[in-house]
């Protein structure tokens, strides 16, 4: 009966590693160097961010799902999906216009003119954005308003 106690209780804890392990394999997030950074990544901070310096750079595996997280100087984070297209902009300043569509810069200008855009994220199907007076707004992907989000 000893011996059968002391097998269960090895059983259970050898089960219990290997779903430890399991997890740590799924879910990892390894910092990469600035030359680990995938190209189109770059090109896309260069091209809006050019003032901006890379302070770190995380590719973050869940599952089967990678995607990438660039911090810059200024307190910019970006968020790229496994096909490295932005997917979340967050900032505590306003964000360029370069990386926000015309309709929602336009948008904007019209009804909150005193305001600026500090983070803009693709949801599924539709766009969102965070003012500096930290009201939220949602449209559609062509960029038509659909409303403010109060979540």
């Amino acid at each position: 009966m000893k011996t059968l106690k002391i097998f269960s209780l090895l059983a259970t804890v050898a089960i219990l590693s290997s779903c430890s392990n399991d997890d740590d394999n799924h879910n990892q997030e390894i910092a990469l160097s600035e030359s680990e950074i995938p190209t189109e990544i770059i090109a896309y901070k260069t091209t809006h961010f050019p003032e901006n310096e890379i302070v770190n750079a995380i590719k973050d595996t869940e599952g089967n799902v990678v995607t990438y997280d660039i911090y810059l100087s200024a307190n910019f984070e970006l968020e790229f999906n496994s096909n490295y297209e932005i997917t979340d902009i967050d900032g505590i300043s306003k964000l360029p216009d370069s990386v926000i569509p015309q309709a929602i810069l336009d948008y904007v200008a019209q009804n909150y003119a005193s305001n600026v855009i500090t983070d803009w994220e693709l949801e599924h199907n539709h766009q969102q954005i965070e003012l500096n007076n930290s009201v939220e707004l949602e449209f559609e992907m062509d960029g038509t308003f659909i409303r403010i989000d109060n979540d």
